[in-house]
């Protein structure tokens, strides 16, 4: 008889001390690895904010079914980051257990989130190119490359302290999502798992900076000389300006509201 435990999610305290120890594999991995699964995140996320545009470009969808499916579309990307297996910043924002237990250093954090989100940063952009490279961007009549000059353009419109608390709420599900993966024992619960809070995050317009380093590349790249209707145009400057406060607001949705919460609630010692 199979054992009735394969069969359960582990227990939010197991989930903890996984995590935990998953943060200090991730913490000592060696620079090469680092480096190309973090370019395979980038590219991975990158394929689901694909998906996700392709969707809003079809005007045909009501807001909710346009908002409802694209996010669905999207949670393709996480889910190949969770079970082909790759490394994500927003994700990785989670190692923070391992450092409050003391068994990781601080240069070891900042050495990979560094690696890992400039990893990203280059799967992201890359296939952005790819894409462009492609002609994806002339789908249903170009209508997929003006989704994305229009969604970045917005991205780019966002006040500092609005991108970053919108990018508090995204890290807030996806850290949730890699945390409930990860009490999961097989694909199914995985993807399970990454779904729903991928979906609610996209769906409510929340903001993930790895995301953000596919569409706004890709918007460069696909904009007309005039940009919008009202001559406005998506720039490096706008770009960088939402790249650091989604990247802000991430870290302290993911590392502080996930990850030292559960630290708190699950690894924390008692002083004596």
């Amino acid at each position: 008889m199979a054992d009735c435990d394969s069969l359960n999610a582990y227990s939010p305290a197991e989930i903890a001390h996984r995590i935990e120890t998953e943060g200090v594999r991730k913490a000592n991995m060696a620079l090469m690895p680092l480096v190309i699964l973090g370019i395979l995140a980038g590219a991975f996320i990158g394929l689901g904010a694909m998906l996700s545009v392709m969707v809003r470009a079809d005007s045909s969808l009501g807001f909710a079914a346009s908002a409802f499916f694209s996010g669905l579309v999207f949670s393709l990307g996480l889910l190949m980051v969770v079970v082909a297996g790759a490394e994500l910043f927003t994700g990785n924002n989670l190692i923070i257990m391992a450092w409050a237990q003391g068994r990781i250093r601080t240069a070891q954090v900042l050495r990979n989130w560094a690696v890992v989100c400039l990893g990203n940063l280059v799967g992201a952009v890359g296939l952005a190119c790819m894409v462009y490279a492609c002609g994806h961007t002339s789908l249903n009549g170009g209508a997929v490359g003006r989704q994305v000059v229009e969604i970045a353009l917005a991205k780019q419109a966002l006040p500092f302290w609005t991108a970053c608390l919108k990018g508090v709420l995204c890290n807030i599900l996806v850290c949730l999502a890699v945390w409930m993966a990860m009490g999961g024992r097989s694909v199914f619960d995985k993807a399970v798992a990454v779904v729903f809070p991928v979906m609610a995050f996209v769906t409510a317009g929340f903001e993930h900076s790895i995301a953000n380093m596919y569409l706004m590349p890709l918007a460069l790249l696909v904009q007309s000389s005039g940009g919008a209707a009202d001559g406005t145009v998506v720039t490096v400057t706008g770009m960088l300006g939402n790249w650091v406060s989604v990247i802000l607001g991430n870290l302290v949705g993911g590392a502080g509201l996930v990850g030292l919460v559960y630290w708190a609630v699950y690894l924390r010692q008692p002083r004596s």
